[in-house]
């Protein structure tokens, strides 16, 4: 019995299969090799990387400092409230929300607040803020006890009016009997205040549209 004679066809075929599978683990064993010289190399410093470059985060924004009370004649235990109708309010609206210093506005005026204006305010914020000048801290935070959420700014205006700029996060005026504030009782500074005379005030920015209020 003889054996069988190989076709040539199929030996050719395995042949080329067998080249083909050492071509290709070849080439993933040099990618091995290179991949692990090149690890070693960033391990010990021999070359850079994006990876040992520090990570920057950007800072957060810190906020203005907010001033505190100031001492006033008269009144050795604090600054004592404000009579509501010797306070000059000017209320613009600084958020994407309509309507919002008008309605303010008339809520402060039923309380006694002299309101001279209302108008928007071209830019915007987020947290609703009072801004005033150091002539104008005490009746500043006079107002603010009307609010749950206020930031007091102090900028460079020479006369003791208050700006209330109503921010896109705002919260309306108190209920008049949650306004925990009494004439006979002096005025508390907000928490983390700095003296005014160590901030440096912002530059008081104008209305981009304002109204005189009867």
């Amino acid at each position: 019995m003889t054996s069988p004679t190989p076709d040539p066809t199929r030996v050719v075929r395995r042949r080329r299969e067998h080249e083909r599978q050492a071509v290709v683990f070849g080439l993933i064993i040099a990618f091995l090799l290179i991949a692990a010289l090149g690890a070693v190399a960033a391990y010990s410093g021999a070359i850079s990387t994006p990876f040992s470059r520090p990570i920057f985060t950007p800072a957060a924004a810190v906020p203005r400092p907010e001033p505190c009370l100031p001492a006033v004649k008269g009144q050795p235990d604090g600054a004592l409230p404000v009579a509501y109708e010797k306070i000059n309010v000017r209320v613009y609206n600084a958020s994407e929300t309509g309507g919002v210093a008008g309605a303010n506005a008339e809520v402060l005026a039923d309380r006694g607040f002299n309101v001279s204006a209302t108008g928007d305010m071209g830019s915007q914020v987020e947290t609703s803020e009072l801004r005033f000048g150091v002539k104008g801290i005490t009746r500043a935070y006079t107002l603010a006890a009307q609010y749950t959420s206020v930031r007091l700014v102090l900028d460079d205006r020479d006369g003791n009016a208050v700006d209330l700029l109503v921010g896109n996060r705002y919260s309306p005026p108190l209920n008049a009997d949650q306004v925990l504030i009494a004439a006979d009782q002096p005025l508390q500074d907000v928490q983390g205040c700095v003296p005014a005379a160590d901030i440096t005030p912002i530059a008081r920015e104008k209305p981009a549209q304002s109204a005189k209020t009867a």
